[in-house]
């Protein structure tokens, strides 16, 4: 007895053993630990990729969910009406077709208990998902897990391993991040700074060429301390084009107080729309502003035309999507008369407000708004055409219903009034489908021009306004270039922005552009008087006056 004891003792500290090797062995091949080489502050070649070029397509109807949880979730919208549930609903069915950016949103949501319970493990594995799907995103976001202790053991070491693995594969924010942290001019590992400065601009002109706003803003600020004034202030204001609340803030305290960034031109008007324009950046980090230089142009071109409100400045600065007039038709409803009429653009609820309401004949509307007349039981094939015929009718409250129509009589049954509700606005989705950036903030719709106008990047802008620019598909920086954004406010006369000014390796005969028009026309004169000296902008910053 004594033996079967201890073999059995013996059999169960085995199976525990093994159990344990067999778990360790499984968290050791997890994403989250996998082998990494150790970030070195002190490399000395970087070579640029780009993320882009790296993160694959998903399927068509997982796209849509990731889109449309972006849109309910929109910083556009208040906080309390952003519905982080049907988002996560949205993601997770995106998720499970493969869509790496419902993954890493996703993980968010769960990081913050938001339309989800709380659950580190959760987001750790969403993220972890992502990296087996190779995207460089995912491989920077698991380095900020580790430096915070999030859902895995805290380690800066592993941390920076991340990021730098990120970086390799050309994730703009590891790049902003490790650049930062190595264009010091001296090392203190405590204080997570190094001296490699020929590597950190590196990395800050490669997250430049991709626009991302931090590596701009530190891009801009280095080379404003290095005195090379025209360029930094350049790449500042396409600092805030890609979304660089601290790039606004920075050029509006140095036009606020003249400083050499500027070339001491002290202009508090460019000041104060700069103050404005990152107040909304720090509402909607998801902003892209690239037609800044419409509302917002650099000296020494004028100010145009600005009423003072913040989201017109924003709205003249987004990009645009161009709709035709003809696809906005009125609904059915609109085109009816007298009680029948619904606004345009407006349609009655699926659920009437306050419940659902019956009346009898005879009796006086208790409350105003929309009632249907319908015949309590339909029998005869006369008596369901005329219920389904009928039209929703408006009553004010108090108001009499109309008498018994002709041809009914009593024999036909019951008649009753059902209260619908009152209209409330049109979806858009209704009229028609509309790119889904607009519902979530961050482009605007416009008419489509008259005319259509097209130019390659070699020729002179033909026209003043909005151009839209891409390349061939088939260019190997197709990917990178053809997005959404691609957008730039360009004068008459003037030259196309050159892709080569920011790294990228597209030459301007590459490149097609097609007229946006206009969209919003300046007026002629600013909202303030605004008097431009005279003299050379250009010469000054380089002298450094």
């Amino acid at each position: 007895m004594q033996l079967n004891k201890l073999k059995s003792s013996s059999f169960s500290a085995l199976v525990i053993v093994s159990i344990l090797s067999t778990s360790a062995c499984v968290m050791k091949n997890l994403p989250r630990n996998m082998n990494l080489t150790a970030f070195d502050p002190h490399q000395k070649e970087f070579n640029c990729q780009y993320e882009m070029n790296q993160e694959s397509r998903g399927d068509d109807d997982a796209e849509q969910w990731f889109r449309e949880g972006l849109a309910v979730t929109s910083y556009d919208l208040w906080p309390d009406d952003r519905d982080h549930k049907k988002a996560a609903i949205l993601w997770t069915k995106a998720s499970e077709k493969n869509h790496w950016g419902a993954m890493l949103n996703l993980a968010t949501l769960y990081l913050r208990g938001a339309g989800v319970e709380h659950n580190t493990e959760l987001a750790v594995q969403m993220v972890e998902k992502a990296m087996q799907l190779g995207v460089p995103r995912a491989f920077d976001l698991m380095g900020t897990y580790h430096m915070n202790g999030t859902g895995v053991q805290q380690d800066a070491t592993r941390a920076y391993a991340f990021w730098a693995y990120a970086a390799t594969k050309g994730n703009s924010d590891a790049l902003a991040h490790l650049g930062g942290k190595l264009k010091a001019s001296y090392d203190d590992p405590k204080g997570q700074f190094w001296r490699n400065k020929d590597v950190a601009m590196k990395m800050l002109e490669c997250g430049y060429a991709q626009e991302n706003g931090k590596a701009a803003y530190l891009l801009g600020q280095q080379l404003n301390l290095d005195g090379e004034y025209e360029r930094a202030l350049h790449i500042l204001q396409d600092g805030i084009k890609f979304g660089s609340e601290e790039s606004a803030v920075k050029l509006f305290a140095n036009f606020d107080h003249g400083k050499e960034l500027v070339g001491r031109f002290l202009d508090h008007d460019r000041a104060e729309r700069y103050l404005a324009i990152a107040h909304m950046i720090h509402l909607n980090p998801d902003l892209r502003i690239p037609n800044l230089d419409k509302v917002l142009p650099l000296p020494p071109a004028v100010l145009p035309y600005w009423d003072g409100k913040k989201k017109s400045l924003i709205d003249g600065a987004k990009p645009v999507k161009t709709i035709s007039l003809d696809d906005i038709k009125p609904s059915p409803a609109s085109l009816r008369e007298g009680r029948a009429h619904i606004p345009d653009g407006f349609v009655l609820p699926d659920e009437p407000q306050g419940g659902h309401l019956v009346q009898h004949l005879h009796t006086d509307a208790v409350i105003g708004g929309y009632w249907l007349a319908q015949l309590r039981k339909p029998v005869t094939p006369r008596q369901v055409a005329w219920n389904a015929a009928q039209l929703p009718m408006r009553y004010e409250i108090g108001e009499a219903f109309d008498k018994i129509p002709e041809g009914l009589t009593k024999d036909d049954g019951v008649f009753r009034f059902h209260y619908l509700g009152t209209p409330v606005p049109q979806a858009l989705e209704a009229k028609y489908a509309p790119d889904w950036r607009v519902p979530q903030g961050v482009m605007r719709e416009v008419p489509m021009p008259a005319r259509e106008l097209h130019s390659t990047g070699l020729l002179p802008a033909p026209a003043t306004g909005i151009w839209h620019g891409s390349v061939d598909p088939g260019h190997p920086l197709a990917k990178v270039f053809n997005q959404w954004y691609r957008q730039s406010y360009v004068e008459e006369g003037q030259a196309f922005p050159d892709p080569r000014d920011r790294g990228l390796d597209i030459f301007p005969k590459d490149i097609q552009w097609r007229w946006l028009d206009q969209a919003n026309r300046p007026q002629p004169s600013g909202r303030k008087e605004i008097t431009i000296r005279n003299f050379s902008y250009l010469e000054a910053i380089k002298k450094g006056a």
